[in-house]
C-alpha cells in the first residue's frame, strides 16, 4: 500500500473493523438497556480518557479551538443520523437497512467535490460503485419499497456522510484528541437529558460492557479521525463497506449466523473496490511521477 493516501486508508480500515466490534457489544447491550444510555456511557468513556491522555492543556485547548462550533454541529448531524437510523431498524430488515445505509459513501463522494474541492477521478468513482454494488448483493434487499422508515434509512446515510466531509474540514486543522474531546463532550450534553426519560438499571456485567463499548468506541475514532487526517474523503469512501464484510464474520463468531453464497460474492466486489482505490492511486501517482521527470528533463535540456 505504498501510496501518499496508505496510512490513511489503513487507518480507516481498521476503524470501521473497530466499529464493528463495537457495534456487536451493542447488539448484546440492547436486550438490556435503552440506546440513549449506552451512547452516554460511551461517550463519557471517550471524553475521560481523552482527558487523562491530554490533561488540563488539552481542555485549554479545546475550550478554545477554532473548531468548536464545526464540532458542534457534526455532532447534531451524528446524533440525527443516529435517530433515524435506529428508528428505521425496528421496521426494516436488516439487508435493506444495510443497503441504505451504506449510500452514504456514494453520498460523500457527491459532496467531496463542492464541499471540499476535491477531485474524484473515474477510479475513485468506479471503486464506490462497485463497492456498493457489493453490498446489494450481499444485503439482498428484495422486494424494498418507498416507505417512512425507507426516507429515514436515506436521511441517516445523507446525515452520516455530510458529518463526514465536516470532519475532514475541521481534520486538517486540528489534533485528533482535540477533535474527539469536543465530540463527546457534545456527545454527552445532547444524549445526557434523555436518560431521565431512558433510564435501565444495571448490573456489574453490563457497567462493565458500556465502558467496554467506551474503549471500543474511543480506539475506533481515533483510528478514524488519523485517518481522516491522510486522506481525501473520495479515497477513504469506498473502505466504509469493509464494514459490511466485517459484521458478516462477527455475526459467525458470536451469534453464528452462516453467511450466504450472495455474500460471498459481494464481499469480493466490496474487496474489489478497496483494490480499485489502491491500485488506482499508484497508476495516477506513477503518472504524475513520468511527467514531473519529464518536464524536469525538458527543464535541464
Amino acid at each position: 500500500m505504498k501510496t501518499p493516501y496508505g496510512l490513511g486508508i489503513l487507518l480507516v480500515t481498521i476503524s470501521y473493523f473497530i466499529f464493528s466490534t463495537h457495534d456487536a457489544v451493542i447488539k448484546l447491550l440492547v436486550e438490556h438497556v435503552t440506546v440513549w444510555q449506552i451512547l452516554f456511557f460511551r461517550s463519557v468513556t471517550v471524553f475521560v480518557s481523552c482527558l487523562l491522555i491530554g490533561g488540563p492543556r488539552l481542555a485549554r485547548r479545546a475550550a478554545t479551538s477554532d473548531i468548536v462550533k464545526p464540532m458542534a454541529i457534526r455532532s447534531l448531524f451524528l446524533i440525527g443520523a443516529w435517530i433515524s437510523y435506529y428508528t428505521a431498524a425496528k421496521s426494516l430488515q436488516l439487508g435493506e437497512l444495510t443497503t441504505l445505509y451504506f449510500a452514504a459513501p456514494v453520498v460523500a463522494m457527491l459532496l467531496a467535490g463542492p464541499m471540499l474541492k476535491e477531485h474524484v477521478t473515474p477510479a475513485r468513482w468506479a471503486a464506490v460503485i462497485v463497492g456498493f454494488v457489493g453490498v446489494i448483493i450481499a444485503s439482498n434487499p428484495i422486494g424494498l419499497k418507498i416507505s417512512l422508515p425507507v426516507y429515514l434509512a436515506l436521511q441517516a446515510a445523507c446525515l452520516w456522510a455530510f458529518s463526514t466531509v465536516l470532519l475532514r474540514r475541521t481534520a486538517l486543522h486540528e489534533t485528533s484528541l482535540v477533535q474527539m474531546t469536543l465530540t463527546n463532550f457534545f456527545f454527552i450534553v445532547l444524549t445526557g437529558g434523555m436518560l431521565i426519560v431512558e433510564w435501565s438499571n444495571v448490573d456489574l456485567r453490563t457497567t462493565a460492557m458500556l465502558f467496554g463499548v467506551g474503549l471500543l468506541g474511543g480506539m475506533a475514532q481515533y483510528a478514524y479521525f488519523e485517518g481522516m487526517r491522510r486522506a481525501p474523503v473520495s479515497i477513504l469512501a469506498p473502505f466504509e463497506y469493509t464494514a459490511l464484510i466485517w459484521a458478516f464474520v462477527l455475526g459467525f463468531l458470536i451469534w453464528g449466523d452462516l453467511p450466504a453464497a450472495n455474500v460471498a460474492v459481494g464481499a469480493v466486489l466490496i474487496g474489489g473496490a478497496g483494490l480499485l482505490i489502491i491500485f488506482g492511486e499508484r497508476s495516477r501517482r506513477r503518472k504524475a511521477g513520468g511527467t514531473e521527470g519529464a518536464d524536469i528533463s525538458r527543464h535541464k535540456r
